[in-house]
C-alpha cells in the first residue's frame, strides 16, 4: 500500500508467462513497487496456470475472483475503485482485457456477473486476440493449451475468453508494445486495436522502437513511463 491517506487509485496487476506455471506473480514485483512509490495501490494477483490446474476455465475464474475481492478490501483500506486499472503483461494482458469484458459475458459463463468492474486497462505486450494468438502459434501454441483446442473445436471458449470477441469493452484501453518484441508479435496488438476502435472503444496505442517483451515491465524503461503517463486514472 502506498503512503498517504488516500483514497488511492488501484492497479490490478496480472503477470504473464504464456499462462504457464513456470512464471509467477513475482515477475511483477518491481513494477508494483514503482506503482506504490507513485501513490498507486498495486494488487498483484496470482491464478492457476497450465501445468498447475489452470487453463479453461480455472485461470479465468481465479482472475475474476481476485478482482471481486477488491470490494472487500476497499472497505478496509483507502482504495478508490472508481480509478481501478487492470494492468497486464503478455498473457496477463489478455486477462486484464478479459477482466474489463466480464460484464459482456452471458450469465453462467466463467467470470460473468462481476462484483467489481475496472475503469480502464493498461496492456503491456498483450495477447489481446486469442484467435490471432492461436493462428500465430504465440507462446509455443499456448492458446491451444489454455482453451483445450482450436477455435473450430471449442468455439464457445474462444467467444467467452477472447477480448476481441467481447468488444466493445466500454472502457479506455492503453495498448503498449515494443517494436522489438519477439515473444508476442506486435501485429496482435495492432489487429485488436483496429477492431476495438471500430467497435467504439477508446484506444491509445503506444509503440516505441527497439523495446522488447520485457522492457515494458521494467520500471526504469522509457516505455513503461510512457505507459503510465497515458493512463488518466493514475494521474493526480
Amino acid at each position: 500500500m502506498p503512503e498517504g491517506s488516500g483514497p488511492h487509485p488501484v492497479a490490478l496487476v496480472i503477470h504473464g508467462g504464456c499462462w504457464r506455471a513456470y512464471w509467477q506473480l513475482d515477475l511483477m514485483d518491481e513494477l508494483c513497487r514503482d506503482l506504490a512509490s507513485q501513490g498507486i495501490a498495486a494488487w498483484n494477483i496470482e491464478y492457476r496456470r497450465l501445468g498447475q490446474g489452470g487453463g479453461w476455465p480455472m485461470s479465468l475464474i481465479d482472475v475474476g475472483a481476485a478482482t471481486d475481492l477488491l470490494d472487500l478490501l476497499s472497505a478496509r483500506h483507502p482504495l478508490d475503485l472508481s480509478r481501478l486499472v487492470a494492468v497486464g503483461h503478455s498473457a496477463g494482458g489478455h486477462l486484464a482485457l478479459w477482466t474489463a469484458a466480464r460484464h459482456r459475458l452471458p450469465s453462467g459463463a466463467p467470470g460473468s456477473d462481476p462484483v467489481v468492474r475496472v475503469s480502464s486497462v493498461l496492456v503491456l505486450a498483450g495477447i489481446s486476440d486469442l484467435h490471432e494468438g492461436f493462428r500465430q502459434g504465440t507462446c509455443d501454441h499456448a492458446v491451444y493449451e489454455l482453451l483445450g483446442g482450436p477455435p473450430d473445436s471449442v468455439p464457445d471458449r474462444y467467444a467467452h475468453a477472447s477480448p476481441a470477441e467481447l468488444l466493445p469493452l466500454g472502457v479506455p484501453q492503453v495498448l503498449v508494445h515494443g517494436s522489438a518484441d519477439e515473444d508476442v508479435d506486435p501485429s496482435i496488438t495492432d489487429l485488436y486495436a483496429e477492431r476495438a476502435r471500430a467497435s467504439g472503444d477508446q484506444i491509445d496505442e503506444i509503440r516505441l522502437s527497439g523495446f522488447d517483451h520485457f522492457d515494458v515491465i521494467n520500471p526504469k524503461s522509457p516505455i513503461w513511463q510512457a505507459a503510465l503517463d497515458a493512463v488518466p486514472a493514475f494521474r493526480r
